[in-house]
């Protein structure tokens, strides 16, 4: 639903963008329609001379040129409306002007289409606008791609020069590459080479500067990790005490019996 209020500027009511729009659409729709053709016939018969009057075959013929007239209005009509339905859920630019008379484009998606006075008009954001200020109709993968990379030029161009940045660009940096990476080739095509070229400078420029704040790899690898000092291997530690392995002992001639006499 179009809005109710309007902006005020040095005690006078600015108008939009939409109501210039409708406004332009009524000031051209103030041509001759039927109505006028009609009256036009009315004061033809009224006011003809009656000496010479009009011949009912003229009257016939232009009545026919009138019919042949007011059908071509109404299938233009028809055919107006029915491209303006086709335009309901598309994304559209929309030319038109301001109060002061300056050229302004508006973007957006059309909500649904109001006819009114043999003239279609187009809701976007909450606003109408005339089918005749249509400029552009683009479609949403085609926009999506083109905002995606608009914004990414915008952030690019924000960060100083690559012999410029510290740690402090990191973040932003690391954000930018990433969605380059994840774009398809499709929204890669939007974003031009030299903006590529740029963000590689960013990136290998980065590396050198978090190798010189030591952001390198401060964890050694596994293999690398050394043993602790003094440690041996269990088959490597002496018996405490001197203390031997059973059967290691040398024979003290108990193998005899207990008196030290032989076997009977």
């Amino acid at each position: 639903m179009a809005s109710l209020m309007a902006p005020v500027e040095n005690g006078q009511i600015v108008e939009s963008t939409s109501q210039n729009s409708l406004k332009n659409t009524s000031k051209s729709s103030n041509g001759m329609d039927k109505e006028a053709f009609l009256q036009l016939l009315v004061a033809q018969m009224q006011y003809q001379d009656p000496l010479e009057p009009t011949s009912n075959t003229e009257y016939i013929s232009q009545y026919a040129q009138f019919s042949q007239v007011e059908q071509i209005q109404n299938m233009a009509a028809t055919t107006e409306l029915a491209r303006a339905s086709s335009l309901v859920g598309e994304h559209v630019y929309i030319k038109t002007t301001t109060s002061s008379g300056e050229p302004k484009s508006v973007k957006g998606k059309v909500d649904y289409v109001m006819y009114e006075n043999g003239k279609a008009y187009l809701s976007i954001n909450e606003s109408l606008y005339a089918l005749d200020d249509l400029e552009i109709v683009v479609d949403q993968q085609y926009q999506d791609a083109f905002d995606k990379a608009y914004d990414f030029n915008i952030r690019i161009n924000k960060l100083p020069a690559p012999g410029g940045i510290d740690m402090s660009d990191a973040k932003e940096i690391d954000e930018l590459e990433k969605i380059y990476n994840e774009m398809n080739d499709y929204e890669k095509s939007f974003v031009a080479e030299d903006v590529v070229k740029m963000l590689n400078k960013y990136v290998e420029r980065l590396k050198e500067v978090r190798l010189a704040a030591g952001e390198g790899d401060k964890d050694p690898k596994p293999d690398e990790v050394e043993k602790p000092d003094g440690t041996e291997k269990p088959d490597e530690v002496e018996n405490p005490d001197g203390t031997e392995k059973p059967g290691e002992g040398e024979d003290d001639g108990t193998s005899e019996g207990a008196d030290g006499t032989g076997g009977a």
